[in-house]
């Protein structure tokens, strides 16, 4: 099917749709849904799941011509882990039932999704998490604690990684389900972040049941179902579609034009080489890109991952530099619970302190040099001493 979708005949869909729906007229949630159901939400998914079957290379020819019409958008900051994370993982491991029950009304935002993975004691080692899932006859009940999970205070269902044996190694004890955040048992408590808001929480689970049904992958293959979203969620993150001077370095970008009284030769050079590596970043992650539509992303992700948030962290401090005294302001201190996730919005301050997470979310940056170690460069492995022993028998 695939080979049957050209960009011409895509272009031809798209105004055949366009002169059927119109933006301005129609609904948003009607327009989102039936945008959906006529294959151009994400055209490389199969037909009847929102895409065409096409290559991935042509999504932007969709998005383009639909912002071009002033559609409406889907709100991706605000159901970014769901479009990014959640969505390839109900593709890859789902049942189609549960595909044709979760994919469209996740892409239209009518159901917002968060990411259950990390713990207190299981972030950067998350196959050492604890969080135990019991058999009940066709229920699954979980007891545990979650952390760092971003929108889960407006979330409806979640990817949630579990261990079912607790004898069996870390990495083969897990289970991974779908749970409903308005589920009893279920409850979620704010975390404050350093910029004053409470975008992440932590998750309580006391005896919340689970439907077997929920559940994604078969029993014990956990680890398996949770390294494609982790490998999509580092390409979600590091390597999402840009334009040239896309993201931070077009803010740096914007702000030094603006300020040429605040122009000094040591910054030139800072601003000159931090552009460089942002289009080399993004070129990079267009190959990425391209790796995907061939099938599951690689470890190649994670250098993306690794080099958008250090180049985030490293083009907010220069604009900081550049703004002097009027970079440290902030419009307001909001200590509100924000339902999109913002990488690059409001002033300077924000974008500074926001970008320190860069480098935790995601996997964290030492871990993912680790893995580009090993699995890009061919590195000898870090001796690992614990991957064959019983999950129950290691200390904590």
């Amino acid at each position: 099917m695939a080979s049957l979708i050209t960009e011409a005949s895509l272009r031809s869909r798209i105004s055949e749709f366009l002169a059927a729906h119109d933006p301005a007229s129609a609904g948003r949630l009607a327009f989102l849904r039936a945008r959906f159901d006529a294959g151009l939400a994400w055209v490389h998914f199969p037909e009847g799941l929102g895409g065409l079957g096409a290559g991935r290379a042509l999504q932007p020819v969709v998005d383009e011509a639909f912002a071009a019409a002033g559609a409406p958008d889907n709100r991706p900051g605000r159901i970014g882990i769901g479009l990014g994370m959640a969505a390839p993982t109900v593709l890859a491991h789902g049942t189609p039932e549960q595909r044709a029950r979760w994919l469209r009304p996740l892409w239209t935002g009518e159901e917002v999704w968060c990411q259950l993975f990390s713990e207190p004691g299981a972030g950067s080692d998350l196959a050492g998490l604890g969080t135990r899932a019991r058999r009940d006859g066709d229920d699954w009940v979980l007891d545990g604690q979650k952390v760092w999970t971003s929108m889960a205070h407006v979330a409806r269902w979640a990817i949630l990684l579990a261990r079912h044996d607790p004898s069996l190694p870390k990495h083969a004890g897990l289970t991974y389900f779908v749970l409903d955040m308005t589920a009893p048992g279920v409850e979620v408590r704010p975390l404050r972040q350093l910029t004053g808001e409470a975008e992440f929480n932590e998750v309580y689970l006391t005896g919340v049941r689970i439907p077997d049904e929920h559940r994604l992958g078969e029993v014990g293959e956990g680890w398996k179902v949770a390294q494609t979203t982790l490998m999509n969620e580092r390409v979600s993150i590091g390597g999402g579609a840009l334009p040239r001077e896309g993201g931070m370095i077009g803010v740096l970008a914007k702000a030094w034009r603006d300020n040429p009284a605040r122009r000094t030769p040591g910054l030139h050079d800072t601003v000159m080489r931090l552009w460089v590596r942002a289009e080399a970043a993004r070129l990079t992650g267009l190959r990425v890109r391209q790796q995907l539509a061939a099938g599951a992303p690689g470890p190649d992700g994670s250098a993306v991952k690794l080099s958008f948030a250090t180049l985030n962290q490293q083009i907010s401090a220069a604009e900081l530099d550049l703004l002097g005294d009027e970079g440290l302001r902030r419009d307001s201190w909001a200590m509100g619970r924000p339902e999109e996730v913002d990488f690059t919005g409001r002033d300077p301050g924000y974008r500074y302190l926001r970008a320190k997470g860069n480098s935790i979310e995601g996997g964290t940056s030492e871990v993912l040099r680790n893995i580009i170690a090993e699995r890009v460069l061919g590195l000898p492995a870090e001796p690992r001493v614990d991957t064959r022993v019983p999950w129950k028998d290691l200390p904590r």
